[in-house]
C-alpha cells in the first residue's frame, strides 16, 4: 500500500505563482498529482506556513565539521546531513585548491558518492584561478588553466564533475571553457582578474556561471567595468550571490537581483566546515581559519574564507532583509542551481512526479520542517 502524505494549508509556493491553503501530496516518496489513491493519508495542517521546493546549493565546502575536500566518506555525509537540517536536500561538493594528483583521487572519492546520490556532483573551484584573486587558497598550489589538466579532472569525476572555477583571462583558459562546455560542464567566472573584454570572450566561449559575483574579483569601476559589469549583463549567465551580510552589502545583492533578474540569480553558500558547528579554528585546504562571530577568516592575511552560511538563513535574510518576493527567492535557492545541474527533471520545484524534496517555514521564515524524498528530516511541530 502507498505511502501517502497530504501537507493542507500552507502558502504554497509553484512554479505558476503562490498557492493560499494549499495542498501537497507525497506518495511513495515523489509530489503526487490528483490522486484517486485510496490508501490512508496521514495529513498534517500547516496553516500559518509556508511550504516551497528543497533548497539547492551548487557551491559548498562543507558543514557540521566536515570539509568536502578532506573528509573521510563519513565526515562528508555528515556535513551533507548538517546542510539538509537547514534545508538543502540537493548539495554539490564543492572542493578547494590543492595538488593536482590529490584533487584526481578526491573527485573519485566523491564521485563514489554521487553515484549513491548523497551529493549532486563536484564543483573544483581551483587550482586554476589568478594569485592576484586568490582569497582563501594557496598560493604555491595555483596553475594555468592547461585544458589537458582540466580534463584529468573532469575524468577523474567519472561523470559527476559539475562545475570548475577559472580565471578565464589565464593561459588556456578560453580553450578550457570551450572544453567544459563540450564536455557539459559548468565552467564558471571566479577568483578572476579578468577585463570587461577578457570576460565577454569568456562567455562566448561557453562560460554560463559567475562565481560568487563581486567576491574575489576587480570591483565595478565606471571607466574599467571589469568582470562584474560582463557578468550581469549577459543572459547567459547566472550569478552566484552569498547573501549573509558579511560577503555582499544589501545594496550590491539588489543591484545584483535588479540588474540580472531571478531567473539569472543562484544564491549559494559557499560555506565550509564550520557552517552549522561553530565558531573556532578549522583548516580550509592547507590553510588555517578562524571563525569568530561567525565569519571566517584566513588566520594569516585575514581574507574571508568561505563562509558559515546555511541557506535557510540566505533565504529568511533575502525575505525579512532584502524584502525580494518568495517566488523569486525560491527561483534563485531551488529551480535556477537545479536547472543549471541538469536535475530540475528530478527537484528544484513542487510538481506532480518530483522527488518529494520540501522545506516548511514559519509565517517569518523561520525553518520548521525538512523532507527529502518523502520522508522527514525534520518533522514540523504541528498535526
Amino acid at each position: 500500500m502507498a505511502d501517502r502524505k497530504v501537507l493542507a494549508g500552507a502558502r504554497v509556493v509553484l512554479p505558476t505563482g503562490i498557492v493560499d491553503s494549499g495542498r501537497v501530496t507525497v506518495e511513495d516518496g515523489r509530489i503526487a498529482g490528483r490522486t484517486t489513491s485510496e490508501a490512508p493519508a496521514l495529513e498534517m495542517d500547516l496553516t500559518g506556513h509556508w511550504v516551497v521546493p528543497g533548497f539547492v546549493d551548487m557551491h559548498n565546502h562543507g558543514g557540521g565539521g566536515a570539509s568536502f575536500t578532506s573528509g573521510t566518506v563519513e565526515e562528508v555525509l555528515q556535513g551533507v546531513h548538517t546542510h539538509r537540517l537547514h534545508g538543502t536536500t540537493t548539495v554539490v561538493a564543492s572542493t578547494v585548491t590543492g595538488d593536482m594528483d590529490f584533487l584526481a583521487r578526491r573527485a573519485g572519492e566523491l564521485s563514489e558518492l554521487a553515484e549513491q546520490g548523497d551529493i549532486a556532483g563536484i564543483h573544483f573551484e581551483g587550482p586554476f584561478i589568478s594569485p592576484c584573486r586568490k582569497g582563501a587558497h594557496s598560493e604555491e598550489l595555483l596553475r594555468d588553466p592547461d585544458p589537458a589538466e582540466v580534463r584529468k579532472l573532469i575524468d577523474a569525476a567519472r561523470g559527476h564533475a559539475s562545475m570548475v572555477t577559472l580565471a578565464t583571462e589565464l593561459p588556456g583558459g578560453i580553450d578550457s571553457v570551450r572544453l567544459l562546455a563540450e564536455h557539459g560542464v559548468i565552467a564558471a567566472i571566479g577568483h578572476t582578474d579578468a577585463t570587461y573584454e577578457q570576460t565577454v570572450e569568456a562567455i562566448e566561449a561557453g562560460a554560463t556561471v559567475a562565481t560568487h559575483l563581486f567576491n574575489a574579483m576587480p570591483p565595478l569601476g565606471h571607466r574599467a567595468p571589469g568582470p562584474i559589469a560582463a557578468l550581469l549583463e549577459d543572459e547567459r549567465i547566472t550569478v552566484e550571490l552569498i547573501n549573509d551580510g558579511t560577503h555582499l552589502h544589501p545594496a550590491a545583492l539588489e543591484l545584483a537581483f535588479h540588474h540580472a533578474g531571478p531567473e539569472r540569480v543562484a544564491f549559494i553558500t559557499d560555506a565550509m566546515d564550520a557552517a552549522g558547528f561553530g565558531d573556532g579554528v578549522y583548516r580550509l585546504g592547507p590553510l588555517e581559519v578562524e571563525v569568530r562571530e561567525g565569519v571566517a577568516r584566513l588566520v594569516e592575511g585575514g581574507s574571508i574564507a568561505g563562509s558559515t552560511l546555511t541557506l535557510d538563513t540566505a533565504f529568511q535574510r533575502a525575505a525579512t532583509v532584502d524584502k525580494l518576493p518568495v517566488e523569486a527567492i525560491v527561483q534563485a535557492i531551488s529551480a535556477n542551481p537545479a536547472k543549471l545541474l541538469g536535475v530540475y527533471d528530478k527537484v528544484g520545484s513542487l510538481e506532480p512526479g518530483k522527488d518529494a524534496d520540501l522545506v516548511v517555514l514559519d509565517a517569518g521564515f523561520t525553518l520548521k520542517g525538512v523532507m527529502r524524498k518523502g520522508e522527514w528530516v525534520i518533522e514540523p511541530p504541528v498535526h
